[in-house]
């Protein structure tokens, strides 16, 4: 089974007026890792002062990088039918995913977002911890190495971690399957997708048994 663990830096939280300036990619074929990918994004405009304080990523390295149009021309080979994506709120990526693809290949990215299955690890872990429920929440929780948070590769890396300790800890990953968790108090955001379900969730403080996990309420 083909499993690509996956994060985006982006120029802000607008899946439509926004950009990824770094994606990364942990490509997982029988539990060993056979490639990573890990590409800047020169998107031809100035990055807001805010991302590159927040993310330490600047206009100079994004300079000479990759095109949008590149890069979704390597998503497009790479995003294979039936392939597991993950990632770490998973609807805020797939939905820039989804945009950048739309911009360069409009009639082809509703088909190769929808031939993929997705699992977003926010989901699983607000079903085995207490609030909050952030990614480096997750590293603390697992007791993984502390990591460069807000850049995509590292956030990656932390990520197939992460999801290896949810494994261990209760192997029901599988039921999470194209389910996403979403805050009644604020609803979905950015694109909502016919191939994912979404189900309210809310906070729990502990982890809950297995006939009390959101894709079977």
């Amino acid at each position: 089974m083909k499993v690509i663990y996956f994060d985006t830096e982006t120029t802000g939280l607008d899946c439509q007026s926004c950009k990824i300036i770094e994606l990364a990619m942990i490509t997982v074929i029988d539990d060993e890792i056979v490639d990573r990918y890990d590409e800047f994004i020169d998107i031809g405009e100035p990055l807001p002062l805010k991302i590159t304080q927040i993310t330490g990523i600047t206009d100079k390295m994004l300079k000479g990088r990759k095109t949008e149009s590149e890069v979704a021309n390597d998503l497009k080979d790479m995003l294979t039918p039936g392939t597991l994506m993950i990632a770490h709120n998973a609807q805020f990526d797939l939905s820039f995913i989804y945009n950048l693809l739309k911009r360069h290949y409009q009639d082809d990215a509703d088909s190769i977002v929808g031939n993929l299955d997705w699992i977003d690890t926010l989901t699983v872990f607000k079903d085995r911890a207490k609030y909050p429920h952030k990614l480096c929440d997750a590293v603390e929780h697992y007791g993984i190495p502390e990591v460069n948070f807000h850049r995509a590769i590292d956030d990656t890396i932390a990520l197939h971690e992460v999801t290896k300790a949810m494994i261990q800890e209760r192997d029901d990953l599988k039921e999470y399957k194209n389910v996403f968790g979403y805050n009644p108090k604020y609803g979905v955001s950015g694109e909502e997708f016919s191939f994912i379900k979404y189900k309210k969730q809310f906070y729990n403080n502990f982890m809950v048994p297995s006939s009390r996990i959101l894709p079977n309420r």
